[in-house]
């Protein structure tokens, strides 16, 4: 091998790039120190473009295809180097290839809410996220603008200035647009291609572009949320009186299907929630639409029965119930239930004997006294 064959292959012939990282947006090819050979082949292909910087000074770009590095499509670099059609040397440059293919699926979204007038609910706050593609339209500018001498350039490092110009875009433009809150959803179409003009104005002098904006969702804080909900419930409602007779009925069939209550607490809650609903129903039209006649407006209804109060037992450090009052008289009856039983009911403070508690205690006088000659 002669000196001359040593010395060529010390010169990168082919310079080329392939990428499978779907996040590289600028890849520098690593010379290693070693001369790029006059006449070497240079590929660049589709989506790629390939930045030539000489000496610190941006010099061609070459967009896709195969190019023979030679005077006669190297213009720039010629001139840079005063090359005549026969200089045949080795030379030195860096060779910079910007992927110019969309990066998709990018999420922006408000990390504060944005204060703004609503014409209905007055100043509100609303939250906004969604997703954008941008792309290098530009890769000389974007070299020089954003990556400078970064061998390695990923979206990682230019994604968070590009959401702070599209929080920045949105914030103003959905300020001013004067569109209600509850229609936004069906605006955002037109929302989205405003805030894509006025972004797109801006990250144009980085040299990107974005070809899609989407705002997937708008939406209130929790507690206007929730009072919206309310709203709308009463809207559904309709007729509020009869509403609440329906959650009257609701509420005593609940309070009649709750064990934990007992039946005889239940029952009584139930009748007397009824007689109120009997009531309203009695001062209001009635549910079919005829008006109480005279005579039953003049009747004045019965009070409500009592509660019937429900009791637990306490044996052997255990308890038991709840009980009606008519199981524990018939208890008292079989000897389950004595004078010294200790009982609690709601609203009782703390345990008692069932002899100090007069509602019990008649169940132990009314028994009958022992026979004749026993």
């Amino acid at each position: 091998m002669s000196i001359f064959d040593f010395l060529s292959g010390q010169f990168i012939d082919v310079i080329h790039w392939t990428d499978d990282t779907r996040d590289t947006m600028v890849w520098r090819f690593e010379r290693e120190g070693h001369e790029i050979k006059y006449g070497a082949k240079l590929t660049v292909r589709e989506g790629q473009a390939a930045v030539f910087v000489h000496e610190g000074q941006l010099a061609d770009v070459f967009t896709p295809g195969l190019y023979m590095l030679e005077t006669n499509n190297m213009p720039i670099l010629t001139t840079l180097n005063h090359w005549d059609h026969g200089f045949r040397s080795p030379f030195k440059s860096e060779i910079y290839y910007v992927n110019t293919t969309r990066f998709n699926n990018l999420k922006w979204g408000t990390k504060n809410p944005i204060m703004l007038r609503d014409p209905e609910f007055g100043p509100t706050r609303i939250r906004a996220f969604g997703t954008y593609t941008v792309r290098v339209s530009d890769a000389a500018k974007f070299l020089t603008e954003i990556v400078g001498t970064d061998g390695e350039f990923t979206m990682d490092e230019i994604s968070y200035q590009i959401r702070n110009i599209i929080v920045q875009a949105f914030s103003r433009i959905i300020a001013g647009s004067g569109i209600p809150v509850l229609d936004m959803a069906a605006n955002t179409r037109d929302l989205g291609k405003l805030v894509a003009t006025e972004i797109s104005a801006v990250v144009a002098d980085y040299g990107l572009s974005i070809p899609e904006f989407y705002i997937e969702n708008i939406s209130l804080p929790p507690a206007v949320e929730e009072a919206l909900d309310k709203r709308t419930s009463m809207g559904v409602a309709g007729d509020l009186n009869r509403f609440t007779q329906y959650s009257t009925a609701e509420a005593m069939t609940a309070a009649a299907h709750n064990p934990a209550g007992g039946g005889g607490m239940g029952a009584g809650l139930g009748m007397g929630m009824g007689m109120a609903m009997a009531q309203q129903m009695a001062d209001k039209d009635g549910p079919w639409g005829a008006r109480p006649t005279s005579q039953q407006t003049s009747q004045t209804p019965p009070p409500p029965p009592p509660v019937e109060h429900v009791w637990h037992i306490a044996e052997g450090g255990e308890t038991s119930g709840p009980f009606s009052k008519a199981s524990m008289g018939r208890m008292a009856r079989e000897g389950k239930l004595t004078r010294q039983t200790h009982v609690w009911t709601l609203g009782q403070d703390g345990w008692m004997l069932a002899e100090d508690v007069a509602e019990l205690a008649q169940l132990f006088t009314v028994l009958p006294p022992p026979p004749p000659g026993a």
